[in-house]
């Protein structure tokens, strides 16, 4: 995937309605759904307990947490573009999210994304939202949808 390049906010508000470059593919291992669990304390049996998702899940096997994906959607985000004027970054909060289908462990994401809308900010700044789809490889239904907004400032 080649990373989308702006060199200030100027350019990049040219870029409102338009889709991102796709992402990499990322497998979800259950060392990072442990890890998240411990960090969260979410330790439901269904994200962390490999034996008996296997027996009593109706997946056959545990699923990430839905917020994992979330969580991810940031650093997701800088892998598609960059702007080079910005000195920090933040996450502003969500308008939407769902989580249209459970990720089993070892499967493999990406995300989709679109520039939707920018207001300018403060301090510098400019206020971004995007439409965030996060496939599941061989899934019709994505994992997660969501309109996730970030705070840029130069």
């Amino acid at each position: 995937m080649k990373l989308l390049i702006f060199e200030n906010f100027t350019d990049f508000k040219l870029a409102i309605e338009k889709e991102l470059p796709t992402g990499n593919w990322y497998q979800v291992t259950q060392q990072m759904i442990n890890d998240f669990a411990n960090a969260t304390l979410d330790k439901q049996w269904i994200h962390v307990d490999e034996e008996r998702a296997k027996i009593e899940s109706p997946f056959k096997s545990t699923v990430a947490h839905g917020f994992m994906l979330v969580s991810m959607i940031s650093k997701l985000l800088e892998e598609q573009f960059a702007i080079k004027s910005v000195k920090m970054g933040l996450n502003y909060g969500l308008n939407k999210v769902r989580f249209p289908t459970p990720v089993p462990v070892n499967s493999e994401l990406r995300m989709h994304a679109t520039i939707k809308e920018i207001e300018d900010l403060g301090f510098n700044g400019i206020k971004v939202t995007f439409s965030c789809t996060i496939e599941i490889k061989g899934q019709e239904k994505p994992a997660c949808v969501a309109e996730f907004i970030a705070a840029l400032f130069e």
